[in-house]
């Protein structure tokens, strides 16, 4: 079941908004503000305007708070209009490649038409390319007016050497950003997903792009959602998971017990686990109980899996101030130090924070991973 809101802890208005269990006809002026501003600190205004319009509900918010959903809806219209034309650019850029890009995340839904691209803001564009084309990429790219960014010896190391992307890509006049990944988690992770499965599962989508199939889809959203040590957004990527599990539930016949398996084949069983259990609790996304269970014989220790309930169940609720269970800020720290164990080697891991933690104190003399 769910999750609500316990005792003495405050209410969030953007979960309960994503969940369609708000009574929408009975909020307060008072609680509509309190909702606009939990929604747009998780950036999911424009999903809850969206979710609101396609029921019909949103002609019956009051004037004010109609006036900031119904911005918010039609500034990410325009944001994925801007999206479209931009992966026009890419295309012609990598033209003479003939390479395989697939779209990820939130460019990946807005060009596929998924369910995921429902009122989806974001703020750059990601693409998965093969490791050995990967210098032909970004030279092409940068022939095209994309520049690398990120320029410290360091950074670029910790980029080319450890990562699972090239630094940061931004055009030099349009000034959008691109990241371009050869895999979906560093080359230094403990869990070692295949790219090469990936490509070779992925779906074309018009003449340009490919795309992940839907069952990788929903599991690089869960391991880029539970591996990020940056959880501001982190209840619209579980907003995105519960939409993409919802459709493609619906669609395919075997679904779960083939996400289940090809979780296992791509060595992310323990994010599915983490991840259907947090959809199910926090978004009541439908997810079958005999799925939960195959996916927590992935699970940690009960003692560690009792933690890292608490420790999910704070960090992808809004991250307003209005919306923070107790300990949410110790969370929130704990899931960074996790997220960054989880992607490199002791050794390697104290040397980067260490650097990390030395540029705070000389914030202009480089600019940070």
């Amino acid at each position: 079941m769910p999750l609500s809101p316990k005792s003495g802890e405050p209410r969030d208005l953007a979960v309960s908004a994503l969940r369609g269990d708000l009574a929408i006809a009975e909020l307060s002026l008072a609680e509509w503000d309190l909702l606009i501003r939990q929604a747009r600190r998780a950036d999911v205004m424009a999903r809850i305007a969206c979710q609101l319009a396609g029921t019909g509900m949103l002609a019956r918010v009051p004037d004010a708070p109609r006036a900031h959903l119904e911005s918010a809806r039609l500034f990410c219209t325009a944001q994925h209009e801007d999206v479209r034309r931009e992966l026009r650019h890419i295309a012609q850029a990598l033209q003479p490649l003939n390479v395989q890009a697939v779209l990820l995340k939130g460019a990946a839904y807005v060009h596929a038409n998924s369910p995921a691209a429902l009122g989806r803001q974001f703020t750059d564009i990601d693409i998965l390319v093969p490791k050995v084309r990967l210098d032909d990429v970004e030279s092409q790219l940068m022939l095209s007016g994309w520049l690398t960014t990120h320029l410290t010896p360091y950074d670029q190391r910790y980029y080319r050497e450890w990562m699972h992307e090239l630094p940061p890509m931004q055009h030099l006049r349009r000034q959008t950003t691109l990241d371009v990944h050869h895999n979906i988690l560093p080359a230094t992770a403990r869990l070692k997903p295949s790219p090469a499965k990936l490509f070779a599962a992925s779906q074309a989508v018009g003449p340009d792009f490919h795309c992940l199939s839907p069952i990788d889809s929903v599991l690089h959203s869960l391991t880029h959602l539970l591996h990020n040590e940056e959880l501001s957004h982190g209840l619209r990527d579980l907003s995105d998971i519960d939409l993409l599990l919802r459709y493609h539930a619906e669609r395919m016949a075997d679904f779960w017990p083939s996400l289940v398996a090809r979780a296992r084949e791509l060595d992310l069983a323990r994010p599915l686990h983490y991840g259907l259990r947090s959809a199910h609790r926090l978004l009541g996304t439908p997810v079958p109980q005999d799925a939960l269970a195959a996916a927590a014989k992935a699970a940690p220790a009960a003692p560690l899996g009792a933690l890292m309930d608490g420790l999910w169940r704070r960090a992808l609720q809004s991250q307003h101030a209005s919306a923070a269970a107790p300990l949410t800020p110790a969370a929130l720290f704990l899931l960074y130090v996790r997220a960054h164990w989880l992607r490199m080697p002791p050794l390697l891991l104290i040397r980067h924070l260490t650097i990390k933690a030395l540029r705070r104190a000389e914030p202009d003399k480089s600019t940070p991973v």
